[in-house]
């Protein structure tokens, strides 16, 4: 295994996709224990829609992805959000709402420019072959910060996520920190789209989460274990597209898939004894 891994790190491109990839699933992981307990969790699967439109649109222009994006997907967050709290719209119907309307609008941008290219395959889908070097520095730089915002404003995050009227008792800005976890998500969703695809990325942030929640009880304990989890299984999932030459982001979400039920069987047996 060692002779393996070690051949894979000899390639410039598996070690641009691992490093961002990593920091994008604890990233992920970390905001899915808050958007899961707060009944959110599809929130990646709509946004990674927008961002797929948003992408589109960069490419017909011959603009920058992730430069068109980020803000189009952050202003998309925080929009849902809004709806979902002020409106009959709720939650998911909202998601369903944006996310249908984005996907047709990256369809349509693309069949009348440049068709359904390798580009648009590789965000769909995912590829490891569509990081480059500009890429890989700007989501080091951007998950670093997420990773930092989540540790400082931790306590206020907790304290929104479980209680929303109890945070506002104690002199919590819910709505602030609400849209905090939506910026983070929103940036989360659109540096894991090159290697997850739209269709996968969601996975990201629902898998570690839920099965952290199959063993561990505590919100810390859940948060350290979906961060841990997340990473090794995209590790793994990693290792087995290399040795099989199978889709990188359907190999991390089977291998996600294969430790939920091992979490599942853990959780079971453990509350049996």
């Amino acid at each position: 295994m060692f002779s393996i891994w070690q051949e894979m790190f000899s390639y410039s491109f598996m070690v641009r996709a691992i490093v961002v990839g990593s920091a994008v699933s604890l990233c992920a992981a970390l905001l899915g224990v808050s958007l899961v307990l707060k009944r959110y969790s599809m929130i990646g699967d709509g946004l990674s829609h927008v961002g797929f439109g948003a992408l589109s649109i960069a490419m017909a222009m011959n603009l920058a992805p992730l430069k068109i994006a980020v803000p189009v997907v952050v202003i998309a967050a925080f929009f849902l959000l809004r709806i979902s709290q002020n409106s009959k719209i709720k939650g998911d119907a909202a998601i369903g709402l944006i996310s249908s309307t984005s996907i047709a609008i990256g369809v349509t941008v693309t069949s009348l420019t440049s068709g359904l290219n390798a580009d648009i395959n590789s965000y769909m889908f995912g590829s490891v072959l569509a990081m480059t070097q500009s890429d890989v520095k700007i989501s080091i730089v951007l998950s670093v910060l997420v990773f930092i915002l989540f540790v400082i404003f931790y306590d206020r995050i907790f304290a929104t996520t479980f209680d929303e009227n109890f945070a506002k008792a104690t002199g919590v800005k819910v709505e602030l920190y609400n849209m905090l976890i939506a910026f983070l998500t929103a940036i989360t969703i659109v540096l894991g789209m090159r290697i997850m695809g739209t269709m996968l990325i969601s996975s990201l942030i629902i898998f570690p989460a839920l099965t952290s929640m199959r063993v561990f009880n505590s919100f810390k304990s859940v948060i350290i274990s979906s961060g841990i989890i997340s990473v090794a299984c995209f590790f793994i999932g990693m290792t087995v597209s290399f040795l099989y030459s199978t889709p990188a982001g359907a190999s991390v979400v089977l291998v996600n898939a294969v430790a939920f039920l091992i979490f599942s069987v853990i959780g079971m047996v453990t509350k049996r004894i």
